[in-house]
């Protein structure tokens, strides 16, 4: 019995000339924008393994539909609006349409394999990154380098070129602003626990107590899932605690707002009992009562470089390395839900 011959992908080729898949398909459809060191190998290993281009799938992707995809976790939450408007405008002004998905369906590796083979988008901006990676990354359509940007969430799988803010230094500087007040007593509502996903924030939360020589209680820390729900359900914990912690660091807006309305059903008031401080800065957070001091993320950046990265990739525009890793800072708006602690 004759086995027959495994068919070579460019996964093959990159492992041979010891590249990214990213590298090789730019030296065999744009060779001048590569290095003559990196074409020399690349070409070397496609005449070693054989590969060949599957032009049908190729002349499939080349005819362009103009049009980005953006898949978002949940597309009511309002810190999307803002980042949503900046992908818009930038997209708009490149040419390109725009199209969005409230996740992907019960098989979201299976819907966007769908999606991109009937040529019904150029690229991806995923802010949904409790994605299974791995399955993600096996598609046939990412391993021939689809466009695709992971946007927010970090992940722990390096594979994907991403844009996120400084969620680590940025919580720090969160904690240390409770503890410039006085507070050393501090407790955390996280964010959701997903697999593939660092909880930057939570793990800057527990690295700034450390430093800070705070008090860490597991009593004090309450699971959240970004939602005013969980926050509610957090600060109702809180309320009945016997020790309780002075300050509280939420790990967004919308937790925020949902424990202070919880806490304010037991008479316990904010910044009086406790202090709080979100992440995000939506538009709501100013106006809340009381105004909500937190970490604001550069929204309206975000989506613009988001956009502008994955165009730029559609358009075959270089880049000093294989993957983006692009790291945006957050800056701290001190209002009124934060106050000093007067120790009683």
């Amino acid at each position: 019995m004759v086995l027959a011959r495994k068919t070579p992908t460019i996964q093959d080729v990159a492992r041979f000339a010891k590249v990214s898949a990213a590298t090789v398909s730019r030296v065999l459809s744009s060779p001048e924008r590569v290095s003559a060191s990196a074409r020399e190998r690349v070409t070397e290993a496609v005449r070693a393994t054989g590969y060949t281009i599957n032009q049908a799938a190729r002349s499939l992707r080349m005819r362009a539909a103009k049009t980005i995809l953006i898949a978002l976790p949940n597309i009511g939450n309002p810190f999307y609006s803002t980042i949503l408007d900046a992908v818009v405008n930038e997209a708009s002004s490149r040419g390109y349409g725009v199209l969005v998905a409230n996740r992907l369906g019960e098989n979201p590796t299976e819907w966007l394999r769908d999606y991109f083979f009937s040529n019904r988008a150029d690229g991806l901006l995923l802010f949904d990154a409790s994605l299974d990676t791995e399955e993600l990354s096996n598609l046939p359509l990412v391993r021939n380098t689809l466009p695709l940007v992971v946007v927010c969430d970090e992940l722990l799988d390096p594979r994907f070129h991403t844009v996120t803010t400084d969620n680590f230094e940025a919580s720090r500087r969160a904690v240390r602003h409770l503890y410039e007040l006085g507070h050393t007593r501090i407790g955390h509502v996280r964010g959701r626990l997903v697999k593939n996903l660092a909880n930057q924030r939570w793990l800057g939360f527990q690295a700034e107590i450390q430093a800070g020589g705070g008090e860490f209680r597991p009593d004090w820390i309450f699971q959240g899932d970004h939602s005013m729900p969980s926050g509610y359900a957090a600060g109702q914990q809180f309320a009945r605690l016997s020790d309780r912690p002075t300050a509280i660091f939420a790990s967004n807006d919308e937790t925020a707002i949902g424990f202070i309305s919880a806490i304010r059903e037991h008479g316990l008031d904010c910044p009086r009992h406790v202090s709080i401080i979100g992440f995000d800065d939506i538009a709501v957070a100013r106006h809340y009562a009381p105004p909500l001091t937190t970490m604001r993320q550069p929204r309206e950046q975000i989506g613009r470089v988001a956009t502008e990265a994955l165009i730029d990739i559609l358009e075959g525009t270089p880049f000093e390395h294989d993957l983006l890793r692009i790291v945006l800072n957050s800056e701290l708006i001190v209002r009124s839900s934060t106050a000093r602690w007067n120790g009683g």
